[in-house]
Parts: C-alpha cells; sequence; structure tokens
C-alpha cells in the first residue's frame, strides 16, 4: 500500500461498475478501503457475477457475510487504490477471517449425538406403544 493513499468519494467509486466494452472498470469498497478488481474478474473463485454485482459499491457486507479466508485478504492489497472520502466513511474495521474454534465443533458433535439419541428413544417408544394398542395374541 503507499504511504499517501488516494481519497474517493463515494460518487466516484459508483461511476466505477461498467462491465463490458473498452472502458471497462469494477471498483469495490471493503472497510473503508477502495479496491480496482477489474483484473481479477476471471479469477475470482466465486465467479465474476458477483462482483459485477457488487461493483460501484460498499461490498463490506457481502463479502464478510461469505467468510472469506486469510488468503483472499491477502490478496485484496494487489488491488488497493485508496481510502474512502470521511463523509462517506462506515468505521468498519477488518477483523481477519472467521476461524472455526475446537469448542463449537464438539459443540455441534454433542447436538448431532443426542439428536440421534432422542429419536431412538421416540422409535422404541413408537414401536412399544404400537404393540400394545394393536397386536393381538
Amino acid at each position: 500500500m503507499a504511504s499517501e493513499a488516494k481519497v474517493f468519494k463515494l460518487s466516484e467509486v459508483a461511476d466505477h461498475n461498467k462491465s463490458k466494452g473498452e472502458d471497462k472498470t469494477i471498483w469495490i469498497v471493503i472497510h473503508d478501503k477502495v479496491y480496482d478488481i477489474t483484473k481479477f474478474l476471471d479469477e475470482h473463485p466465486g465467479g465474476e457475477e458477483i462482483l459485477i454485482e457488487n461493483a460501484g459499491t460498499d461490498s463490506t457486507e457481502a463479502f464478510e457475510d461469505v467468510g472469506h479466508s486469510s488468503d483472499a485478504r491477502e490478496m485484496m492489497d494487489q488491488y488497493y487504490i485508496g481510502e474512502v472520502h470521511d463523509d462517506d466513511k462506515t468505521g468498519s474495521k477488518d477483523t481477519g477471517a472467521k476461524s472455526w474454534s475446537s469448542s463449537q465443533a464438539v459443540a455441534e458433535e454433542e447436538s448431532s449425538w443426542s439428536s440421534w439419541m432422542v429419536a431412538l428413544i421416540m422409535a422404541l417408544a413408537a414401536s412399544f406403544l404400537y404393540r400394545y394398542l394393536f397386536v393381538k395374541e
């Protein structure tokens, strides 16, 4: 990143949403930073459509909702072109890639195990009830 970052108004970023032709240009804003991702369109693993759909806008929420990896976040540096003007800043901060701790995995594992146990007990109870009410000896 350059020491003297260029500053862009959101209205300027909004002008860069052209996905076809010679003046093709796609800019997005993530965490108050402006990125020119025009050359990245063909490389994006999720396809260029989602990038074009978010072109010229603050795409922070869409970017974070997907849960991009730390590698993807590092890759963004090469497309960085400046900052959002202070009047347009949202103040969002990049907290890094989402991580799945072992405690969440254990909680999911326990939940899965207990749901199978409940289903098994209900099946057995239904079986005994059926035999008691409908089977004549």
